[in-house]
C-alpha cells in the first residue's frame, strides 16, 4: 500500500520509504491549496527508472499539464499527483493483454484517491494512458472522482460509461460551492471501516467519462474484444459506449501530454474542471 508523505511539497515522494522499490508516486503543485487534482495513470513499460524521462512519463506528464495550465487556466490552482502505484507490465507480454496486473493496480488506485480526498476537498481527475486506462476502468466504479479520461485504450472491460460514471455521494460545506465546485466525498463505500454516507447526503454528481486517441497511435488497430482471460472487451471510443470523445491531434501511442498538442490542451482542461472548454473529436 502506497501512503502519503507528510511533505506536500513540489515534487514530493507519496510512497514511503519502505515502499516497494518498483512503485512510485509523486505529487507536483500544492495539494493543501488546490482548487482541482489530477492523477496520471501511465500505461505499460512504466518504471521507476524513467518516471521523469520525458512527456512520455508520468513525470514529466505532470510538468506538462501545470505548464499547459499557466498557459490556458483562469487561475485554478492545479495539483497533480504522478501515480506509479503498480507494476506496470512490459509492453509485449502476457500481463499486458490480461487484467490481473489492472486489478492490483485497481486497489492501490482506489487507496490512493480515498488518502487524496483525506488532504484535499478539490475535485480529482484521472488522466489515465494506454494500460492504465484498464486500471482505472477497474477501480472507477463508485470512485469519488469528478471526471475520468481514457486515451490511447487498448479497451475496457466495462459495457459502458455509464458503469464508470455511477453517482458518488459528495458532501459540501457552503464555503465550497464555489464556481470551481469543490466537493468533499464520502470515504469509499467499499471500504467497510470507514463510515457509510447518510440519507442526508446531498444528490450524488456522477463522473464525467472522456475518451480520447491519437490518429497515429497504433493501439487504434488493436482489436477491442475479451477472449477468455485476454484483451479487454469495449471500446471507449465506439459510438455506444457513451463517452464524451475529445480532440487528441496526429500524435502517437505516446505523444498525449507533448507540449502544443490538442491532446495536452483538452486533458489539462479536463483537469481544470471545465468540461465546456473542451474540444471535441471530430466525426469519423
Amino acid at each position: 500500500m502506497l501512503t502519503l508523505a507528510g511533505s506536500l511539497a513540489f515534487g514530493a515522494v507519496l510512497a514511503l520509504p519502505s515502499q516497494h522499490s518498483g512503485r512510485l508516486v509523486k505529487v507536483y503543485g500544492d495539494l493543501a491549496t488546490a482548487d482541482r487534482v489530477a492523477i496520471v495513470v501511465p500505461g505499460a513499460d512504466t518504471t521507476v527508472a524513467t518516471f521523469e524521462a520525458s512527456t512520455k512519463r508520468p513525470g514529466g506528464a505532470a510538468r506538462a499539464l501545470l505548464a499547459e495550465a499557466a498557459k490556458v487556466g483562469h487561475g485554478e490552482r492545479l495539483a497533480v499527483v504522478a501515480w506509479l502505484g503498480y507494476e506496470a507490465p512490459p509492453t509485449w507480454s502476457l500481463d499486458a493483454i490480461t487484467d490481473a496486473t489492472a486489478i492490483e493496480g485497481a486497489k492501490a488506485l482506489r487507496r490512493t484517491v480515498t488518502e487524496l480526498h483525506a488532504r484535499t476537498s478539490a475535485p480529482i481527475a484521472l488522466l489515465c494512458h494506454s494500460y492504465g486506462s484498464v486500471v482505472c476502468a477497474k477501480a472507477g466504479p463508485d470512485l469519488p472522482v469528478a471526471d475520468m479520461a481514457l486515451f490511447g485504450s487498448p479497451g475496457i472491460d466495462a459495457p459502458s460509461n455509464r458503469t464508470l460514471s455511477k453517482p458518488t455521494r459528495l458532501d459540501r460545506t457552503p464555503s465550497d460551492r464555489t464556481p470551481s465546485d469543490r466537493t468533499l466525498p464520502n470515504p469509499l463505500p467499499s471500504d467497510p471501516t470507514l463510515p457509510n454516507a447518510t440519507p442526508s447526503d446531498p444528490t450524488p454528481s456522477a463522473t464525467r467519462v472522456w475518451a480520447g486517441v491519437g490518429g497515429g497511435d497504433w493501439i487504434r488497430f488493436v482489436p477491442k474484444v475479451k477472449l477468455g482471460p485476454l484483451g479487454f472487451g469495449a471500446d471507449a471510443l465506439s459510438p455506444g459506449y457513451g463517452a464524451r470523445l475529445f480532440e487528441v491531434g496526429p500524435g502517437g501511442h505516446s505523444d498525449y501530454f507533448a507540449p502544443g498538442t490538442p491532446s495536452l490542451r483538452n486533458l489539462t482542461l479536463i483537469a481544470l474542471g471545465r468540461p465546456g472548454d473542451v474540444v471535441a473529436a471530430a466525426p469519423a
